[in-house]
């Protein structure tokens, strides 16, 4: 694939294993359609996707697909389609679902390329796509499932009984992507190995890349696989009739959702009164701790990525505390370090930064932060493609802030909030002998926990990080916040960032329910096994 129009193509919705096309179509557009808009090309492109044909549409070089829309009538048979084949995917040996991971494996080897091009079309940063597919593909390898295969049925020898603890699907799991991330809800396709069939919406901001990785990697394998037609089902429909569908419906168990806290938090309820299960994947505000022996070579790298898609990515650290010992010298690092990096397009440059959806929240929190104390170390103002100024630009300058004391730092908005643009917050504390213990105070009340990250070599404090610290459903010790590792699950949160039943989340389990079994290997009368022998 070399340009954007050899990628266009028109994909279907997928219901009860068929192909349907719809007359109603949504556009999936090429980044460059922002980045070089123009006044009169914007407008033209606008009035041919209001009236243009399909062929002349697709011809446009900004247009990467077209994708059937949904009507609600073809929402209801996905959720037919998936309750019906439920059963016959339950019944479905845990090796043969196994087996079909593992080819989605190779498969997602050989469209890697293709993948990840639809993804920097789509504006995602080249950095940020190789670290959704290795997530991906992480957890597909065979360690992997032979873990995942443990999880879910592990048998025990008692000495009158079998013991099995096998994990039940919960049935009918629909998931909503995230919209920024969109290999993310392919991890959330997971829950299939549990036994569950799905339901997935395509949203129209990623609809390139998740319905490519759909339609050419996974609905194909799982076909391959004879799997049962209503197992995987795939609309493209607006997100407020589509959810309102899924709570209604008493075909559906399970409501994966990844978005804001407020809208999922208040998910999450709706879901519990209707009896449905909420897995939430919300907002974070990521820390990221910084003692006065950490290697800052490293450490300063590792928070670089709080600005990797201009910091509209969840799981990216969002604030530091930083040892007063070495503040000083870490905060010339981070703003040398942020001063050079610059816009472009992210499919012909290595830029980690995108343009910038909230940047009216962004100057907002930025004047609040600036009010209530913080001190600008670099950035702040708003850029052009070029990086050069301009009040109209797409672009914010990576903008790093230093905040000192944590009584300050707990009013300051730019600490405490959720954050979706290029903003760090460096926190430096007062030192004092109980400065670990305020340092691991402040991380765990943090309303948000999806990561936290310690940079350190004293082994007492690695070991007091990793074994007090409750906020966060994954813990990072000297290594990169945003990179995945092996056999862990990348995903899942605690406070805001998970709701109720937050934790660091595998997919499988999450979207099944542990049963035990116990099987007599001895006969016994059941009244002496009730009360013991001789009662």
């Amino acid at each position: 694939m070399t340009s954007a129009r050899a990628t266009a193509r028109a994909f279907p919705l997928y219901i009860a294993g068929e192909r349907v096309e719809t007359d109603d179509r949504a556009y999936g557009m090429s980044v460059r359609s922002v980045l070089e808009p123009g006044g009169h090309e914007a407008a033209a492109l606008l009035r041919l996707l209001r009236e243009g044909t399909e062929e002349e549409v697709h011809a446009h070089p900004h247009v990467l697909c077209s994708v059937s829309l949904s009507t609600p009538e073809q929402g209801e048979a996905a959720l037919a389609a998936a309750a019906a084949a439920a059963p016959r995917l339950r019944a479905t040996p845990l090796a043969e679902r196994l087996g079909c991971v593992r080819d989605l494996h190779a498969a997602f080897l050989a469209h890697r390329e293709q993948i990840a091009h639809l993804l920097r079309l789509e504006g995602c940063p080249r950095v940020l796509v190789e670290a959704q597919l290795l997530a991906v593909l992480d957890l597909m390898r065979p360690e992997s499932l032979e873990m995942a295969a443990d999880l879910l049925h592990q048998e025990f020898t008692a000495p009158r009984h079998r013991i099995v603890l096998q994990r039940q699907p919960d049935g009918v799991v629909c998931v909503d992507p995230p919209a920024n991330a969109p290999l993310y809800g392919l991890i959330a396709m997971l829950v299939l190995v549990a036994g569950n069939a799905v339901v997935i919406r395509v949203p129209r901001s990623c609809a390139t890349s998740l319905s490519y990785a759909l339609h050419e990697v996974i609905i194909p394998v799982f076909e391959a696989h004879g799997t049962p037609p209503g197992a995987i089902n795939v609309l493209c429909a607006d997100f407020e009739v589509t959810m309102r569908q899924w709570l209604d419906s008493p075909s559906v168990d399970t409501v994966y959702y990844f978005g804001s806290s407020d809208y999922g938090l208040a998910l999450e309820r709706r879901c519990v009164e209707r009896g449905k299960k909420a897995i939430l994947e919300l907002s974070g505000n990521d820390g990221v701790l910084v003692w006065r022996d950490a290697h800052l070579e490293h450490a300063t790298a590792a928070l670089l990525e709080s600005f990797y898609a201009s910091g509209q990515a969840c799981v990216a650290p969002k604030y530091a505390i930083v040892h007063p010992d070495v503040a000083d010298e870490l905060s010339a690092r981070l703003a040398a370090a942020a001063s050079a990096l610059r816009p472009g397009d992210p499919e012909t440059s290595d830029t980690v930064l995108s343009p910038v959806l909230r940047a009216t929240a962004f100057q907002r929190t930025l004047d609040e932060a600036l009010r209530a104390g913080a001190v600008r170390v670099c950035g702040g103002a708003r850029v052009g493609l070029d990086g050069e100024p301009d009040p109209n630009g797409l672009f914010i300058e990576p903008t790093v802030l230093r905040v000192d004391g944590f009584e300050r730092a707990e009013a300051n908005p730019a600490v405490r909030g959720e954050k979706f643009f290029p903003l760090l917050s460096v926190v430096v504390p007062e030192d004092g002998p109980d400065l670990l213990d305020r340092c691991l105070d402040f991380l765990d009340r943090n309303r948000f926990g999806l990561r936290n990250s310690l940079w350190a070599e004293d082994a007492v404090v690695v070991e007091r990080f990793t074994t007090e610290l409750r906020n966060g459903g994954l813990l990072k010790v000297n290594d990169s916040h945003l990179a995945n590792a092996p056999y862990l699950p990348g995903l899942g949160g605690t406070g805001d960032s998970g709701g109720t039943h937050g934790e660091a989340m595998y997919p499988i389990l999450r979207a099944s329910r542990l049963q035990a079994v116990a099987i007599a290997t001895t006969r016994v009368h059941p009244r002496d096994a009730l009360l013991g022998p001789g009662a």
